[in-house]
C-alpha cells in the first residue's frame, strides 16, 4: 500500500470498493484499540455503511488502497454482520476527535481536530499523528492547528478514558497474561480498584501470569482471608512459589486459613528445593485408574481448564488416583491414545520404559531429560514409585528466564528494548496489511 499516512477526516464519506470495482460502501469511522501506556493505538478496521444503511466492520487485512478518492478493499466478500463496538474499542470520528487532552512539552490543554493513521514495518496500521487546537479564552483568537506525535500528548490512553468498569470490560475479552502485563502498567490505586472487583477465580489466574513482585505487592493489598482464598483458586505449584517468596510468618498464617485439601499440596512443594522436580511439579496431573478406557482418558484430556503441557499425556497409577498416588505403572501420550480404539484399556497402551524424574532432580537433568525424550511433561516419581506430580515445560523456561522477565514485556507481549517475542493479534481477525 503506497500510502504513508492519512488524516481520517478525510476518510469519512469515501466510497469502499472490491477489487473488480464493485461499490460496497462508504467509509463512516476507523475503529481503533488504546492502550494502558503512550504507545500509539492500532487501527483494528474500518466501519463502513453500506448501500442499505447497515454497517459493518471491515478489518484493515481487507484494505489494500487508499487513495484520495476511494478505499479498495481485497476482496468484495465482507462479513454484513452488523458492527458492534466493543469495550476495548474506539473510534476515532465518534469518540476520538474534540477529546480533550494536554501537550506534554508545554503543559498546555487542547482539543484534537484530526487523526492521522500511518503503516508500521510490522504491517500494521497506528494513529501515528494528532491534529490538536490549543485551547484559549472564548473571546481569544482560535488557537492554531498542531501536528504532533501521539506521544506528544496525554490524556488518551486506556485508563485515561476508561473508569474501573470500562478496564474491568476490557479485561473480560483478554488473556490472563495480556492482563497480567496490562494490570501492571496501571497506577496503583486503579490497580487496587480492578483487583477488588475482580472473583477469586479469575484474580487467581491472573496472578499466576504476574511477576513476583506483583503478585507479592497485591496479595499484600487484599485482606488476609481474601488472600487465602485467591491462593487456594491457583494451581498449587503457583501457589507454592508465591508463598516460597514470603516470609515464613506470613507463609505459615496463610496457610493455616486455607482448607486443608488445598493447602495440603502445597506444602508438599514448598518442602522441596524451588529448583528441583520436586520444587517444580504440579500434584495435580491427569492421573487414570489401569482399568480406566481410551475414551476416559480423551475425555479428561478435552477439559479446556488443563493446560495445555499437562494434556500431553496420562499418568496411570494404582490406587489412591491423588497425588502421591498407588504405584506407578507408566504414562500414554495423547498421540497413541488418538490412535487406539476408544474401548481399549489404558493399562494396554502404557509407555512403560519411559525414564523417571525423582523429586531431588535438577533443573539441568530436567531440561536434558525434556530435551532427550522429546516431552513436554514428565513423571515425577518418589524411590517407592508413587506418582508425586509432572514436571511441565512452562515451569522449567520460568525458571531459566531472568528472574524480571515478565517485567521486560509491554503490554502486547514485545520487550522493552523492542525486540518483539509475540505478534500482536486482533480479537476480531488478525490484522495484516496486504501488499498493493
Amino acid at each position: 500500500m503506497g500510502t504513508e499516512r492519512v488524516f481520517v477526516a478525510r476518510l469519512a464519506g469515501l466510497p469502499v470498493f472490491g477489487p473488480d470495482g464493485e461499490r460496497i460502501g462508504k467509509v463512516r469511522d476507523l475503529v481503533v484499540s488504546l492502550r494502558v501506556d503512550a504507545s500509539p493505538p492500532r487501527v483494528l478496521g474500518m466501519v463502513v455503511e453500506m448501500v442499505t444503511r447497515r454497517r459493518i466492520f471491515v478489518p484493515m487485512l481487507r484494505v489494500t488502497a487508499i487513495d484520495p478518492v476511494a478505499v479498495t478493499l481485497s476482496t468484495g466478500s465482507v462479513s454484513l454482520r452488523g458492527f458492534a463496538q466493543r469495550p476495548n474499542e474506539t473510534l476515532v470520528l465518534g469518540q476520538l476527535l474534540d477529546a480533550q487532552v494536554r501537550i506534554i512539552e508545554s503543559g498546555t490543554d487542547a482539543v484534537v481536530v484530526d487523526a492521522a493513521v500511518e503503516p508500521t514495518r510490522s504491517r500494521d496500521w497506528v494513529v501515528g499523528r494528532l491534529a490538536v487546537r490549543v485551547r484559549r479564552h472564548r473571546l481569544a483568537r482560535r488557537g492554531e492547528v498542531q501536528v504532533l506525535t501521539w506521544n506528544a500528548v496525554s490524556g488518551l490512553t486506556l485508563t485515561d478514558r476508561q473508569g474501573t468498569a470500562g478496564l474491568l470490560s476490557v479485561f473480560e475479552t483478554m488473556r490472563p497474561a495480556d492482563v497480567a502485563s496490562t494490570l501492571s502498567e496501571l497506577p496503583e490505586k486503579r490497580q487496587f480498584e480492578v483487583i477488588d472487583a475482580l472473583d477469586d477465580e479469575r484474580l487467581a489466574d491472573i496472578f499466576e501470569e504476574m511477576s513476583e513482585d506483583d503478585q507479592r505487592a497485591l496479595l499484600a493489598h487484599l485482606e488476609v482471608e481474601r488472600a487465602a482464598d485467591v491462593l487456594e483458586a491457583m494451581s498449587p505449584d503457583d501457589a507454592a512459589d508465591l508463598l516460597g517468596e514470603m516470609s515464613d510468618a506470613d507463609a505459615a498464617a496463610l496457610l493455616e486459613l486455607m482448607e486443608p485439601e488445598d493447602s495440603e499440596p502445597v506444602r508438599r512443594l514448598l518442602s522441596y528445593s524451588s529448583d528441583t522436580a520436586g520444587g517444580l511439579m504440579t500434584p495435580e496431573p491427569i492421573i487414570l485408574r489401569p482399568d480406566a478406557t481410551v475414551a476416559e482418558a480423551l475425555a479428561r484430556i478435552r477439559n479446556p481448564d488443563i493446560p495445555p503441557a499437562l494434556a500431553s499425556m496420562v499418568f496411570v497409577c494404582r490406587a489412591p488416583a491423588e497425588t502421591p498416588t498407588g504405584r506407578y505403572l507408566g504414562c500414554a501420550h495423547v498421540q497413541r491414545l488418538l490412535r487406539e480404539a476408544p474401548f481399549e484399556l489404558v493399562a494396554a497402551v502404557i509407555d512403560t520404559d519411559l525414564a523417571r524424574l525423582s523429586p531431588d532432580a535438577t533443573l539441568s537433568e530436567i531440561t536434558r531429560y525434556l530435551a532427550a525424550y522429546n516431552l513436554v511433561a514428565g513423571p515425577v516419581v518418589d524411590d517407592e514409585d508413587h506418582l508425586l506430580g509432572a514436571v511441565t515445560v512452562d515451569d522449567v523456561l520460568e525458571h531459566l528466564l531472568p528472574a524480571d522477565w515478565r517485567d521486560r514485556l509491554t503490554d502486547d507481549g514485545r520487550e522493552r528494548d523492542g525486540e518483539s517475542h509475540r505478534p500482536e493479534t486482533n480479537h476480531r481477525e488478525p490484522i495484516e496489511v496486504a501488499d498493493a
